[in-house]
């Protein structure tokens, strides 16, 4: 078939349109006159103008001497399905947000600016603001503006109802306070903060889990259901971070996204070096407990597809681990020792984990 076509067939000398196509021109304009005033409570330092321009513009706040410029873009993958199924669209833009923001701070920057890409195959005006209104609030946590974004109705292209959000995040720091690991050294503790969940990684698993237990979304676990654990937003960790960058006992950072703890501490460490992990030094979720269990997978599979339950983690040197650990605690944050820095032992895997 010829997806040039269109999937309803033409009448001879049938005027066209635009919106009889599938795209409506009206609805785009509601949505970006509902997004305006969402846009409007993220604007921070740095700003000029607003949304509504072929361009964000924004200005580097003043008070950085040598800014660099760190950039990240995401999505949150099949965590869209589900927020599909349980028909909650209102905080899967916090998920956007946050797999953005969290990544560009881990290398010190503060997060200045935010736009979105909202896709679907026909435009829902009142589900498109719930999920801008998301991302807004993801933005106002994360101190950072929304200047802008582009929402594209392609029909033809998506089923139903589907819809697929992708974000870019723009942040800055300081050329000499840009967090490398490259002081990171034999020693050095490391803190692990605590998840929200399971952010939004490891989501087809998850749904073939789902599948393979016939569990269903509304039954009970614990006090909420199963659809409320796995719909819970990704952490966003930038205002514990940047305060705790200000003691200067930061040596490392590494958000704990996809491939698990297992791939993601080994990006910020010197070849030589190793991250042993004691799995007995925070307590594992009842959450993560069942996809494990009904999932039937191996330890390895679980750490190197899920956080459980650490979504960040922190390097410093062994004698600021109290002290950072309460810095950190002050603003919020659940932080266990996790382990060590130790010596690499030839070209073993960077990420070692015991079970004492």
């Amino acid at each position: 078939m010829d997806h040039y076509l269109s999937e309803q067939p033409i009448v001879a000398n049938e005027k066209l349109s635009y919106k009889a196509a599938g795209v409506d021109i009206d609805a785009g304009e509601e949505l970006v006159k509902n997004i305006k005033p969402l846009a409007a409570k993220t604007q921070r330092d740095g700003v000029v103008g607003g949304i509504g321009g072929f361009g964000g513009l924004f200005e580097v706040p003043k008070h950085y001497k040598q800014p660099i410029l760190v950039t990240g873009t995401d999505g949150v993958g099949t965590k869209l399905r589900l927020a599909l199924d349980l028909d909650r669209h209102s905080t899967i833009g916090i998920d956007l947000v946050a797999m953005s923001v969290n990544d560009i701070l881990v290398q010190g920057a503060e997060p200045l600016f935010f736009l979105d890409y909202f896709s679907c195959g026909k435009l829902d005006v009142a589900r498109a603001t719930e999920v801008v209104s998301g991302i807004a609030k993801g933005c106002e946590l994360s101190g950072c503006a929304l200047i802008g974004g582009e929402t594209a109705e392609m029909p033809g292209m998506y089923t139903g109802d589907e819809y697929d959000l992708a974000g870019f995040a723009v942040g800055a720091v300081e050329k000499n306070k840009i967090i490398s690991g490259k002081s990171i050294s034999t020693g050095d503790s490391l803190l692990g903060l605590s998840s929200s969940g399971a952010h939004s990684n490891g989501y087809s698993l998850i749904r073939k889990i789902l599948a393979k237990s016939n569990a269903k979304l509304d039954q009970k676990f614990g006090d909420q259901t199963l659809g409320d654990l796995l719909i819970e937003p990704t952490r966003i960790y930038v205002n514990s971070i940047l305060n705790a960058l200000k003691t200067e006992q930061v040596k490392g950072l590494a958000h704990i996204t996809g491939g698990g703890i297992i791939e993601n501490i080994p990006r910020i460490l010197p070849e030589h070096l190793t991250a042993e992990i004691n799995l007995q030094s925070w307590p594992t979720s009842d959450l993560f407990q069942w996809l494990q269990s009904s999932g039937n997978l191996a330890d390895e599979e679980m750490f190197r597809v899920f956080n459980c339950g650490i979504g960040m983690v922190v390097v410093c040197a062994a004698e600021h681990a109290r002290d950072l650990s309460r810095t950190l605690e002050s603003t919020g944050e659940t932080v266990f020792h996790i382990g060590n820095i130790i010596d690499r032992k030839g070209m073993e895997h960077q990420t070692h984990l015991i079970n004492t």
